[in-house]
């Protein structure tokens, strides 16, 4: 079938392609990624190159922006941890609800006052207005990584108000349509019949998903993921056709049944649900964007800037002001939660689809009731989204990130090298399952976690955000290689490094390359390593290469040493890293190296014929500092 400009599956394949474009593009300037998604739709729209034309879906639109929103929001409420939401909940309840509420009055008020429309079109932009939204909430907070008071609130916030603001501008709009005498019965049969068939789905739906993804006898794992998209497709539609605009309480409260019913496979579907999420948003933004005449945003003029404006300033730290008010939140955490409210998708659809229903029925100011609204997104998520940080910082309310190291294993190996860490200056978390390793390395004081390192729950009391390195230094190296994989699948830019066995034939080198890098820089008879240290049989000294000579300046490369020399850590230009597979020395290196004790001697004089020379050594196991203070980078 030919192709045209104006065929449908090529306006939404362009948006597809625009959408993830504009995301990568973004990463890489470090700017919100719905700025250069609302660009691009602007761009490519009907007023600049006329490639993305939302008019040719028809009603199709509509379908695939319910679609979308039901992945979106089932994707954010997945995420929400009840036992962090009640900590939070008194602050959360009273933002969704007489925040909300403020926020609409607000937004009424400014519509009516400045904008001069009538009382019906301005309050159906109060209710429109009311939601935040996950979409622009949660990466900007990846981006900013606020204290999790404030994090926890906002991300909820933007996940339940979602809700509320969406079936009350739907119905509101019913509302509008309908005879004055019948406006306020109206209103609230029809919120409570969404509310109820929302909740009461969800809930059967969520309990069901969560049954089927933990019975490997219901679901094959490899179906997992398509076996809850489409459950969560459906649920969507089936609660929206027995009550409209249900279906967003619907896929939210599904969302929350799910993420909090220990699904063992809770991370993979995840990361499954983000990558899609990432997807749909870009399309999303996209096509909504160049669904909008500039023409229409422009001839708002000044009175359009200044109603963003008094939302922005006035209505939004009102809210916040009036639903924190005794709470425990300090007046930094309130400030930064009153400055972040940007727009985001809901509020981008919803007035999509007021302005077709409202030239439907024949009611003017639909267009620029939608052109408002994309503003409210561009300005709050522009100015939001890049003071985010700066004002973040000038409040105080960053999170500052535990950095150090994670090491899978108290044992005596690993509290060697943990003691080789803190001595240079980082900090280092120990987790282990035994009882006596643990008690050995608090004694030596270490953080320790009790707990296994494989299971993800005990990885994120590990708070292995912004850590500068994982290492697994059991003594079985696969357990090892599993938990390099497990922290790869939290967060791929991670590079671990583990311990093997040397001799061993299940596992070779090879294999820790898929995850991550060879500790000590080759195999190592880690449990005789282990042992020496456990008796104190293992002395640490730091040596410099001075004149490296080709192919013998690293110890075990003669195959000699193997047993009598561990490298434990390399310094190079003031910059500390574990010594792993990956290191090249150069001259001036140093490296701090850990000897049996009885065999010290023969390790040394290797060491003093291969052109290193000794520092000094270091003192009761711990690292000896020859002027020099290290700081670490990617291990």
């Amino acid at each position: 079938m030919e192709q045209t400009a104006h065929a449908p599956a090529l306006s939404v394949a362009l948006a597809l392609v625009a959408g993830m474009l504009a995301q990568i593009l973004a990463r890489h300037l470090s700017v919100p990624g719905i700025v250069l998604l609302l660009a691009a739709g602007v761009v490519l729209g009907p007023e600049a190159l006329g490639l993305v034309l939302p008019a040719s879906l028809g009603g199709a639109l509509h379908v695939l922006v319910s679609f979308s929103v039901a992945v979106i929001l089932f994707e954010g409420s997945l995420s929400l941890s009840l036992r962090r939401l009640r900590k939070e909940v008194t602050v959360i309840r009273q933002l969704v609800t007489v925040g909300a509420l403020v926020t609409a009055a607000g937004g009424a008020l400014a519509g009516h006052w400045i904008m001069g429309w009538s009382w019906r079109n301005a309050l159906l932009f109060g209710t429109l207005v009311m939601v935040t939204g996950p979409t622009v909430i949660n990466p900007l907070l990846r981006r900013i990584r606020v204290v999790r008071p404030v994090e926890t609130v906002l991300e909820a916030e933007g996940i339940f108000v979602d809700a509320v603001g969406a079936i009350t501008a739907v119905v509101a709009l019913e509302v509008a349509l309908r005879p004055p005498s019948e406006a306020l019965s109206t209103f609230l049969r029809e919120l409570a019949l969404r509310w109820g068939v929302g909740l009461g789905l969800g809930l059967v739906a969520g309990a069901l998903i969560a049954r089927g993804l933990k019975s490997e006898r219901w679901v094959p794992e490899e179906l997992n993921n398509v076996f809850s998209l489409s459950l969560v497709l459906g649920l969507f539609q089936v609660s929206g056709a027995l009550a409209p605009d249900s279906g967003v309480v619907a896929v939210i409260m599904a969302g929350l049944v799910v993420g909090n019913a220990g699904v063992t496979v809770r991370r993979e579907l995840l990361v499954f649900k983000e990558q899609l999420t990432v997807l749909l948003i870009g399309m999303l933004f996209v096509l909504l964007a160049a669904d909008v005449r500039l023409r229409e945003v422009v001839a708002l003029g000044w009175r359009g800037l200044l109603t963003v404006g008094v939302l922005m300033v006035l209505v939004r730290p009102l809210a916040v002001a009036v639903a924190t008010r005794g709470s425990k939140l300090s007046w930094r955490e309130r400030g930064f939660i009153a400055w972040l409210g940007p727009r985001g998708i809901v509020a981008a659809a919803v007035a999509s689809l007021f302005a077709t229903r409202l030239e439907a029925g024949g009611v003017e100011g639909g267009p620029a009731l939608r052109a408002l609204v994309f503003l409210v997104i561009a300005m709050t998520v522009v100015l939001q989204g890049l003071s985010g940080g700066w004002v973040a910082g000038l409040l105080g309310v960053r999170r500052a990130a535990p950095g150090g190291y994670v090491l899978l294993g108290a044992n005596g190996l690993g509290r060697l090298v943990a003691r080789v860490l803190r001595a240079a200056g980082a900090r280092v978390t120990l987790v282990d399952v035994g009882t006596e390793a643990c008690r050995r390395a608090e004694q030596e004081g270490f953080q320790v976690l009790f707990g296994d390192g494989l299971e993800e729950r005990t990885l994120l009391r590990a708070q292995p955000e912004g850590r500068e390195g994982f290492v697994g230094l059991t003594l079985n190296e696969a357990v090892n290689l599993l938990f390099a994989q497990k922290v790869r699948e939290l967060d791929r830019r991670v590079r671990p490094v583990v311990a093997l066995h040397r001799g061993h034939l299940g596992v070779r080198k090879e294999h820790a390359g898929e995850h991550g890098r060879v500790l000590f820089g080759d195999e190592r008879n880690l449990d005789q390593w282990a042992a020496w240290s456990d008796k104190g049989q293992v002395l640490l000294e730091r040596w410099r290469l001075v004149a490296p000579q080709v192919g013998s300046s690293v110890p075990g490369a003669e195959g000699a040493l193997e047993e009598l020399l561990l490298p434990v850590l390399l310094l190079r230009e003031g910059r500390a890293q574990l010594y792993d597979n990956a290191a090249v020395l150069v001259g001036g290196d140093a490296v701090d190296y850990a000897f049996h004790t009885e065999r010290a001697e023969a390790a040394r004089s290797w060491l003093e014929a291969h052109g290193w020379r000794r520092e000094e050594e270091a003192p009761e196991g711990a690292v000896g500092v020859t002027g020099l203070t290290p700081k670490f980078g990617q291990s």
